[in-house]
């Protein structure tokens, strides 16, 4: 009798598992990209997502200011922040104009559509951004307001990552709610349908390659640092190693597709390149305060 029901409740929970299973890989054709309508104007769960990060980076960083008593006013680090957000805007927009857009040539030549919501009359929002352009932005926002202040670039720049690695899992997910930066085809059981196909949900794993993770490992280290500008730099060097990892099971962008072979993308070439920048900074870095 017992074993009879054991068998009953096995059975149970395997159909129990094939339906939550079944329930998600086809999430997508029972998700709405759009959360509500203002007007005539959709408010995408990608854009909620994205303000999310932004919000969140802010508050984060100024919780482990207070809560670890880092000698920086309020007033200081609030006017970086619209320094560096503007920065991060920016080089985002800029950066996947330059990478990735089929229009590059237009846009330098017509610089104030960068930014034009509005297609035909018709308004679209603005698409298109790239995390690298949105990275070395922040750097030359950064440098720029310690400049103009006078203050540690690195010491800012240990405070800000903090925020910014956490606050990134929103943005991926937001890239999971657009259906977009798709992953490769796969026959995982957690694969979710685009389309017809089954594929990785890469954002998902960008979210904890390139967020959760991150952020935990600049957690750990943030009282045990030996040196201003640790931090920032092992985030470079963290979040590009992650990145190298999920390109492996992200979709290339269609506009580009693979750079080389059938395995290198622009976003590996790029985390290559940032990745070696960061570990050279490292050791000159180290050195110098050695």
């Amino acid at each position: 009798m017992l074993m009879f029901n054991l068998k009953i409740q096995l059975n149970l929970s395997q159909k129990h598992w094939k339906i939550n299973m079944e329930f998600w890989q086809n999430i997508y054709s029972h998700f709405n990209p759009v959360a509500f309508n203002l007007g005539p104007v959709a408010v995408h769960w990608y854009g909620i997502m994205y303000a999310l990060a932004l919000i969140s980076a802010i508050y984060i960083a100024k919780w482990f200011i207070k809560y670890d008593n880092i000698n920086i006013s309020e007033e200081l680090f609030d006017s970086y922040v619209w320094w560096a957000e503007i920065g991060v805007i920016l080089g985002a927009r800029i950066g996947y104009i330059l990478f990735y857009d089929t229009h590059t040539a237009y846009y330098l030549t017509h610089p104030w559509q960068m930014f034009n919501p509005f297609i035909n009359g018709t308004f679209n929002g603005i698409s298109g951004m790239s995390y690298y352009g949105a990275f070395f932005g922040f750097i030359f926002a950064s440098y720029l307001f310690c400049r103009k202040n006078k203050i540690s670039f690195w010491f800012i720049t240990d405070i800000a990552v903090l925020g910014v690695s956490a606050a990134y899992v929103f943005g991926r997910i937001g890239n999971f709610f657009n259906q977009e930066l798709i992953g490769r085809a796969t026959d995982v059981p957690w694969g979710i349908y685009v389309g017809n196909v089954l594929r990785h949900p890469s954002q998902l794993y960008e979210a904890v390659l390139e967020g959760l993770l991150v952020f935990a490992i600049l957690f750990y280290l943030r009282n045990r640092k030996s040196f201003n500008g640790q931090l920032a730099i092992i985030y470079g060097i963290s979040y590009s190693t992650g990145r190298i990892i999920a390109e492996f099971f992200r979709q290339p962008d269609s506009q580009l597709g693979f750079i080389y072979s059938d395995w290198v993308t622009m976003g590996m070439l790029q985390s290559v390149f940032t990745l070696g920048i960061c570990v050279i900074l490292y050791l000159k870095v180290k050195k110098i305060n050695s």
